[in-house]
């Protein structure tokens, strides 16, 4: 590996993202460039280099937040990662060693700074008032999830933790980085203690918040924008909590808006009245699909009791009932085969043509095993399912095969 200047140890990189997170463009030396490994390469789908600067703003992935990317000179910066006391870039083409000028995006930049800092507030007002801490955040590309440990939180606490956090946006306090050791931390009242030797970072919100922290913040709460939080769940023994901020809550209020009003439409209702409107379409499904559920089911009786009284099939003293049906719901073929066997001595063997779908059913007088019989079936034609001696279903894999599958479990129930 090639490296600049004459000493073959790198190093530590200078963030500079530790003490301005505004900063959009830089110049940094280039002290290494080498190509990627096989499955760092692989994972960014283009060939690709990693490079380590002196100094640089780009922030790596860390602490639930994803990393920056940008621009190293004429090099597309694909993934940044932290490597110990070095930060290392993957770029898209190989750089000469020198000064290079680099640039964040700006847009991803700033999003991210506005998800980060309304975690840490969001997360002070659920621990403040209602003494749940965050056991872990995850800053990702649409929502935002810290995971909350303690009582379930009620809407009332969900609303609770996002007005408080968004009253001290209101109030636009101030947003900024201070250094000390844990035991100094500690006595200035951190949120969560660390267990870390040596100057560590931490982010205060004025009056409210104090929290060790590498990543990147805004100036002051009023530039998170609002926060939202949009749901909550279990995750194992904790509480996961997903919320948007700044222009993530704008983009969500106008797509749930959008939403609602398309709902809406569709129910010809106002969008206020959109929940009693889905909640009478429901129940008038409801119905409707009972209704048509009892209408299928004696159809399906209707048309066993005209096949009982067709000539059919007969097989070892058994009548063989078999055809394949088209059009019809799946369901159709449970109605029509439970009639079919309750006749003695009768085998249903069913298919519906299109779906691959299959059902053997049996009066347990006519002795077969129609789980076995479907394997036998599925041994000659691929396809899935299972059952009871008397009653199995299954599905082809290729449903062109129907007829073919229909006449091998005859023959099979004929001893040919």
């Amino acid at each position: 590996m090639l490296r600049s200047g004459t000493s073959s140890k790198i190093m530590a990189t200078r963030r500079l993202y530790y003490d301005d997170s505004f900063q959009k463009e830089f110049a940094a030396k280039v002290l290494s460039c080498e190509p990627a490994t096989a499955a760092t390469a692989s994972q960014a789908k283009v060939p690709a280099w990693e490079v380590i600067l002196a100094q640089t703003a780009f922030y790596p992935t860390s602490g639930g937040q994803p990393h920056d990317i940008g621009k190293l000179g004429d090099a597309q910066v694909l993934k940044v990662t932290d490597r110990k006391d070095e930060i290392v870039h993957l770029v898209d083409r190989r750089l000469e060693f020198g000064e290079v000028r680099g640039s964040i995006n700006w847009p991803r930049r700033f999003d991210h700074m506005q998800q980060h800092t309304g975690q840490h507030l969001l997360s002070a007002m659920f621990q403040k008032h209602f003494n749940l801490p965050t056991v872990s955040f995850h800053l990702g590309v649409e929502v935002c999830t810290i995971d909350v440990r303690g009582q379930e939180p009620s809407e009332e606490i969900l609303e609770g933790a996002e007005r408080a956090a968004n009253q001290m946006i209101f109030e636009d306090r101030c947003v900024s980085v201070r250094y000390g050791t844990a035991e100094e931390l500690s006595r200035l009242g951190v949120r969560k203690e660390v267990d870390r030797e040596g100057v560590l970072r931490a982010i205060e919100i004025e009056g409210v918040e104090l929290q060790p922290c590498g990543g990147t913040h805004v100036r002051s709460t009023g530039q998170i924008g609002i926060i939202l939080v949009r749901g909550c769940a279990k995750i194992r023994q904790d509480w996961r909590v997903e919320f948007v901020c700044g222009t993530r809550t704008e983009e969500a209020a106008r797509r749930d808006f959008r939403l609602l009003r398309e709902v809406a439409e569709k129910l010809k209702s106002a969008p206020e009245d959109v929940v009693s409107s889905s909640a009478r379409a429901v129940a008038e499904r409801d119905a409707n699909f009972k209704k048509i559920r009892a209408l299928l089911e004696r159809l399906a009786g209707a048309e066993a009791t005209l096949a009982l009284e067709s000539p059919g099939a007969q097989a070892n003293s058994l009548r063989i009932i078999s055809r394949a049906f088209e059009d019809v719901p799946a369901e159709y073929l449970g109605f029509f085969g439970t009639a079919i066997a309750m006749t003695e001595k009768t085998v249903a063997l069913l298919g519906l043509a299109g779906a691959g779908d299959l059902l053997f059913a049996q009066h347990p007088m006519a002795g077969k095993d129609m789980n076995a019989l479907l394997k036998q079936v599925f041994e000659k034609f691929a396809g899935k399912g299972g059952g009871a001696r008397d009653f199995a279903r299954g599905k082809l894999a290729d449903s062109s095969q129907m007829e073919n599958a229909l006449a091998l479990a005859r023959e099979k129930l004929s001893g040919v």
